[in-house]
């Protein structure tokens, strides 16, 4: 399907689809339509599968997380009657937690409430060996059960996503265990590095797979981060950097960075946090990356103002930014800085209020 054709999509809580999708365009390009994007929502606002909160046996959590129908059923209810402003846009997340990629190579995923995580397979390097892409596992055809009954299901009120994809480090690092992985950079750095390979050689091909039943569905590129694509759209990120030094970065992270984003339309890189921001610099020096997500640290990494200093340096570099502001640090934040590439992200469900930040924005020149 032509580009332009992607214009006509209809949603019913998003009439304004086609103006709040040229102003991201225009985002990713660098440049500013008639005001800054802005999305209601919340980065570390928390995923939910619905149902009672609390305590769940292990293979009851894991059932839960597999009820394909039952998801999506509950997701298409919980958008019924809302109406989303400014840049957000309505979405299905095919989530089973951000150790996913590492489960599609055998590694067995935990469930609790609201995410997953994984266990160690490679417990000696010959088990190097043993990691195998299985696109007929559980892991991998539950994902695709996920997006093809919710692009059915949500056809006319919301966006489809694919799910949230960590190759390379962050995932050799679910494989072998945080601490141990952190000593194999040292002790065994071409091991490390062949666990590395391993963890990024099929990337292109299961996002593409991916890809592919989305355009299927007539539904643009979109992820968890929420933002659509009419191209191929990623968001690389590398969790694992913040416990490594600037010279392991170049080392063992900058090489596949690059060759994660070859071929992407958007690319948006994921800063989790003070700890990755130190190699910023070498995020920037990539020129597929258009823009950077920046998540300030929980508790201490708020107010918003502290990181003044490492948002500019991402304007200068000619990059958008993702800033994730509270309500009350929003006139601060304007008043100190200039609009050039700023995506702002504020956790409001107010509609009122969302409606008076749109028109803030509009003034912000």
């Amino acid at each position: 399907m032509a580009q332009q054709d992607w214009w006509n999509v209809e949603l019913a809580g998003k009439p304004d689809f086609e103006t709040a999708m040229k102003r991201l365009e225009a985002w990713y390009n660098g440049e500013i339509l008639d005001r800054v994007p802005v999305r209601f929502v919340a980065h570390n606002a928390a995923f939910n599968l619905g149902g009672t909160e609390g305590q769940r046996p292990a293979a009851e959590q894991k059932k839960r997380w597999f009820e394909v129908e039952r998801r999506v059923d509950d997701y298409v209810k919980s958008i019924e009657g809302k109406r989303y402003h400014g840049e957000t846009f309505p979405m299905f997340d095919p989530n089973l937690g951000p150790d996913i990629y590492a489960a599609f190579y055998g590694a067995e995923l935990t469930f609790g409430e609201v995410t997953s995580w994984s266990h160690p397979v490679v417990h000696d390097w010959d088990d190097i060996q043993k990691l195998k892409l299985d696109m007929h596992n559980e892991y991998f055809t539950t994902i695709e059960a996920l997006m093809q009954c919710a692009i059915e299901r949500c056809a006319g009120k919301s966006l489809v996503g694919y799910t949230d994809l960590h190759p390379g480090e962050d995932c050799a690092m679910a494989w072998r265990g945080i601490e141990r992985f952190c000593l194999d950079l040292v002790e065994y750095p071409d091991e490390a590095k062949q666990l590395i390979e391993i963890a990024s050689a099929d990337f292109h091909p299961i996002f593409d797979h991916f890809d592919a039943i989305l355009k299927a569905g007539n539904m643009p590129s979109m992820c968890w981060i929420g933002l659509p694509s009419f191209g191929k759209f990623h968001v690389p990120s590398c969790d694992f950097s913040a416990m490594i030094s600037s010279r392991h970065f170049v080392e063992f992270s900058l090489p596949i960075l690059k060759r994660e984003v070859q071929g992407m339309t958007n690319v948006v890189y994921h800063v989790d946090g003070h700890g990755v921001a130190r190699h910023i610099d070498h995020i920037l020096s990539v020129p597929e990356v258009q823009g950077i997500q920046w998540v300030q640290d929980m508790g201490t990494g708020r107010p918003i103002m502290q990181w003044l200093p490492l948002i500019k340096k991402v304007q200068a570099a000619g990059k958008g930014i993702i800033v994730d502001l509270q309500v009350d640090e929003l006139e601060a934040f304007v008043d100190a800085m200039e609009p050039q590439g700023i995506f702002l992200w504020v956790g409001t469900e107010n509609e009122d209020e969302q409606l008076a930040i749109i028109k803030r924005l509009e003034k912000w020149h």
